[in-house]
């Protein structure tokens, strides 16, 4: 299977530079069986019935975009990835934890970024040197920017940090959590609910579950080889209630449909419904451990899994999705459940029909496809 077969044409004034007014307000092209419908995404209920299960991704996105003044006197911007195992230390100038970092070019030296933050780079790698005053997540939260994807040609400002963040966003890490997991992009289906369309959901007698995987670079980098199979995804960080192995299968036992909010949502339980993942027993302890409660088990893991067409679903039967880049594999994986004809069809309907593409795009309901497809 080619790269290439997953190419379209997009005119670049249909990629969304801000959100629809109202979360819930962007269209939903629905595509189940190979046929279309045009709605809008406060119709989403319409579609999903009672004991059936909606899965959503409550993962939090930081302000990890930061802008800073080298020693030399210029400006740089980084975008803080992730907390490198063992990162914790000492600098020169202060306390200081380990981070990967993706910016531009090369550079050795201090950053500083505000009276109560600074990075240091070595210059031989993209690891760099946090330091911190009285905390990094409280210094993130005055003069972080939400790291918004490349394709949106604008300067992310304060609106950002609530539009590119979903309702449902589980509360951030603490200064001194162990790990500092968070995500440097949103889950962005899951950008198109409110709190009262999920009651709405809610009241039809459907259960709203979450699961949470930090979404890194992994998901958006793009491929390099010519065919689909050589690709390799790289580990993202999930965790979600041992519980909720129980509540899709007797959902799907008894006759209901298991609906994914997006494509990281999906990785995540298929990743362990196939057995697809690595399990992290250094976070395995039973949640309340200590207590005496022990009522729920976390299970905690990261997964590569790579979902294309030719993959057999496990756990999801409908997924809930943005439109995805040419050649990408959230694209495949849509794909996957969709059916590459049918979905490129689709694609080439929304962009005559005028939809508005990524992250703060329109949305689509995807079902099962056609078989032959």
């Amino acid at each position: 299977m080619e790269v290439e077969d997953f190419n379209f044409d997009l005119p670049q004034d249909l990629i969304a530079l801000r959100p629809a007014p109202e979360r819930d307000g962007s269209r939903l092209y629905v595509l189940m069986n190979g046929k279309a419908e045009h709605r809008r995404f406060y119709e989403l209920p319409e579609y999903l019935e009672k004991g059936d299960l909606l899965l959503i991704n409550d993962t939090r996105v930081l302000p990890v975009r930061l802008l800073g003044r080298k020693e030399t006197g210029g400006l740089l911007e980084v975008v803080l990835v992730r907390k490198t195992a063992d990162g914790e230390g000492i600098d020169k100038n202060g306390p200081a934890e380990k981070w990967e970092a993706l910016y531009r070019g090369r550079y050795a030296g201090l950053l500083r970024i505000s009276e109560e933050l600074s990075l240091e780079f070595s210059g031989r790698d993209r690891e760099v040197s946090v330091i911190s005053k009285n905390g990094l997540f409280d210094a993130l939260t005055k003069c972080g920017q939400m790291p918004l994807p490349p394709y949106i040609k604008r300067k992310p400002d304060d609106t950002d940090k609530e539009r590119y963040q979903t309702v449902y966003a589980r509360p951030g890490p603490a200064n001194g959590d162990r790990k500092n997991r968070c995500s440097i992009a949103a889950p962005t289906a899951g950008l198109h609910f409110t709190p009262e369309l999920l009651d709405k959901i809610k009241a039809k007698g459907v259960l709203v579950r979450s699961v949470t995987l930090h979404v890194g670079r992994g998901t958006f980098m793009p491929m390099k080889t010519l065919r689909v199979e050589d690709h390799r995804m790289e580990r993202e960080y999930f965790e979600f209630d041992s519980s909720l192995e129980t509540e899709i299968n007797d959902t799907k036992s008894g006759g209901g449909k298991v609906y994914a909010v997006g494509t990281t949502a999906t990785r995540t339980v298929e990743s362990f419904f196939s057995g697809m993942y690595q399990p992290d027993l250094a976070d395995a302890l039973p949640a309340g451990s200590g207590n005496g409660k022990n009522k729920n088990i976390k299970i905690y893991g990261s997964t590569d899994i790579f979902i294309y067409p030719g993959y057999r679903f496990k756990a999801v039967d409908r997924l809930v999705t943005n439109f995805h880049l040419p050649r990408s594999t959230p694209l495949m994986l849509a794909a996957a459940i969709a059916g590459t004809v049918p979905l490129l069809k689709s694609y080439k309907d929304a962009i005559s029909r005028g939809y508005r593409f990524f992250s703060y795009g329109d949305a689509m309901l995807l079902g099962e496809a056609e078989k032959g497809f």
